[in-house]
Parts: C-alpha cells; sequence; structure tokens
C-alpha cells in the first residue's frame, strides 16, 4: 500500500458514474501531475427503473442512497464545510495498492 497526498480537484454531486445512469458523489483528486476519480454513487431511480432481472431490489437502492447521503455528510463536517462545491481544493491522503485507489480521506487534522 502506497499513501498520496493531494487535493479535491472537481467536486460534484448529481448524475455520472458508470452510462452517465448512476446519482451520487463524483471526485477528481490531483497529485501533483497525476489524478484519479472516485464516486459514491447508485443507479439513478429516473434512470434505470427496476426489474425482476436485477440483482437488487428498491429497498436495497434505497439503502445505498441513505449510505450516500451519510458519507456525504461525514465528508462534508471533516472538511469543516457546508456545501459540496466547499469540498474544491480540501486537502486528502490517498491509499493506493498498485495503481488502484483503494480508499482516500480528508486530512482534517491539517484544517
Amino acid at each position: 500500500m502506497k499513501k498520496r497526498l493531494g487535493k479535491l480537484e472537481s467536486v460534484k454531486f448529481g448524475i455520472g458514474g458508470y452510462q452517465d445512469a448512476m446519482i451520487g458523489l463524483h471526485v477528481t483528486i490531483d497529485m501533483k501531475g497525476s489524478g484519479v476519480a472516485d464516486n459514491k454513487s447508485a443507479w439513478d431511480c429516473n434512470k434505470i427503473i427496476w426489474s425482476e432481472h436485477c440483482e437488487w431490489n428498491e429497498e436495497d437502492r434505497s439503502k445505498q442512497y441513505d449510505e450516500i447521503m451519510r458519507y456525504l455528510s461525514d465528508l462534508l463536517h471533516k472538511a469543516k464545510v457546508n456545501t459540496v462545491d466547499q469540498l474544491k481544493g480540501i486537502p486528502v491522503e490517498a491509499t493506493f495498492e498498485g495503481k488502484t485507489l483503494k480508499e482516500w480521506r480528508i486530512l482534517d487534522e491539517v484544517l
């Protein structure tokens, strides 16, 4: 595992992700010369309609929506801001396994 420092370069809440059919938080982390994107999102209920062929149900989607909102609330709290747009520029620590982003966190100890 390798840790790298960076900052939130792009932060948006809305539609994006796989096939632009997911709603949630979408971020890009800048690490001086390189960057990585990440998201916390779920299928948007207006773009992806549940059917019996899905491996999930509407209760699962509602749980994901709840997780996304709680995750966002925690991020805002740790960053000491009130809105998603205020997260831009916030310092983060990103953890990689090889070239794969495993996790990232707000560096709340420096804020």
